[in-house]
């Protein structure tokens, strides 16, 4: 009989709490200059500060880790089934929500802005007419982030195909003991780095897909990375064994960057010194930081516990509603004459409160909205052996 892989909690956990940050973060859009759907009168620089550098790394987090769950997946699968389970739970959910969940998006922020006065239900007939936002209401909006996965996924799968030969997988463990320096693993930073230098510039962060040329390069890079590394030992070690040393690399970023950048809010906007600085310094900070988040959750999350089977299952969810429920109540809180902590926090609870209802009660217990919101037709029950293949 097989031996059954073991799970790697602390992946879990950081998947988890990376898609809790994401939640903070769109709460805070409301406060702070940057644009977004809706919006507060007045923002809070602290909040500018802390989002300006959020923003740095936690999408490069999660392409990373959902590279690695690629490989985790791919263990028990074949490519093709690999990618028929792609589509069902990256592309069926993506349509969905374009046309179910993310329309009340495009309503608020249109209402906030005085463009339209009429209900929802007069509104909403419009998505079908198929015109791309702006101009009409058909937009990914948030869940951009899913079209690069699935767009990855695809362009990837002859990579995929290649590394699944004997041969190739006895050569890759050949570089193994590669990754048993920090510095090796701090050399990935090169090409984050030199992606500054071709292309921030020229081609600003969209999420667009088409002309997005420094974004695109960079997720795919750390979708790769995640999911070529996912099974090289010595990385993983290497992090957990100098998480301390990576941990000093990032705050050194840290520091120059919130000197030079973060505390003014302003980023490089011209091919200068300004953004050579920038680009070394940040390129290193982003990869630094995966680092030592995975150093630190090896060390000492790599446990299991009832939260994180629940949690585990409920991010992908959580992740397509969070934006809408944040736009569609945030748009009433921040017409609040309170101040802007009462209101961030109000928003905060009541988008947890929304999410986990929806999720518990309608989502959770129904094939066709788990099919629709990306989870497995059937509910699993992790424990510590259920492999990564049978749950992903």
């Amino acid at each position: 009989m097989a031996t059954v892989q073991q799970r790697e909690h602390y992946i879990d956990w950081i998947r988890v709490l990376a898609f809790m940050i994401l939640i903070f973060f769109h709460c805070s859009m409301p406060f702070v200059r940057f644009g977004w759907e809706i919006k507060n009168t007045e923002h809070s620089i602290f909040l500018d500060r802390i989002i300006i550098w959020l923003h740095q790394w936690r999408l490069p987090l999660l392409f990373f880790i959902s590279g690695v769950g690629v490989s985790f997946s791919l263990r028990k699968r074949s490519v093709l089934s690999f990618f028929g389970e792609r589509v069902v739970r990256l592309f069926i959910p993506l349509v969905f929500s374009m046309f179910f969940i993310i329309p009340l998006q495009v309503y608020f922020e249109r209402l906030q802005e005085k463009k339209i006065h009429e209900s929802y239900w007069s509104f909403y007939p419009g998505v079908w007419e198929l015109t791309p936002y702006p101009e009409g209401a058909l937009t990914w909006s948030h869940l951009w982030f899913v079209v690069y996965l699935f767009v990855f996924t695809i362009l990837l799968l002859p990579v995929f195909s290649l590394l699944k030969i004997s041969r190739l997988q006895r050569w890759k463990q050949t570089i193994n003991p590669f990754f048993s320096h920090p510095l090796a693993n701090l050399s990935l930073a090169i090409p984050f780095i030199a992606y500054y230098f071709l292309w921030y510039i020229r081609w600003p962060v969209q999420g667009s897909l088409l002309d997005d040329w420094y974004l695109f390069n960079s997720s795919i890079t750390f979708y790769f990375f995640g999911y070529f590394l996912a099974d090289l030992p010595s990385f993983w070690k290497t992090c957990e064994t100098y998480r301390a040393y990576f941990l000093a690399v990032t705050l050194v970023c840290l520091t120059v960057l919130f000197w030079k950048y973060y505390w003014l809010v302003e980023l490089p906007k011209q091919q200068d010194s300004s953004l050579y600085l920038y680009s070394f310094f940040d390129g290193l900070h982003i990869w630094s930081i995966i680092l030592t988040i995975i150093g630190f959750a090896r060390r000492y999350l790599n446990f299991s516990n009832p939260t994180l089977v629940y949690l585990t299952s409920a991010v992908y969810p959580f992740y397509i509603l969070h934006q809408t429920v944040i736009v569609a109540t945030g748009y009433y809180i921040v017409q609040w004459q309170s101040p802007i902590w009462i209101k961030l926090t109000a928003l905060i609870i009541t988008c947890f409160v929304c999410i986990l209802t929806l999720y518990h009660f309608l989502i959770r217990p129904f094939i066709l909205t788990r099919i629709l919101y990306g989870l497995k037709p059937k509910q699993l029950i992790p424990t510590q052996n259920v492999s990564y293949a049978e749950q992903e």
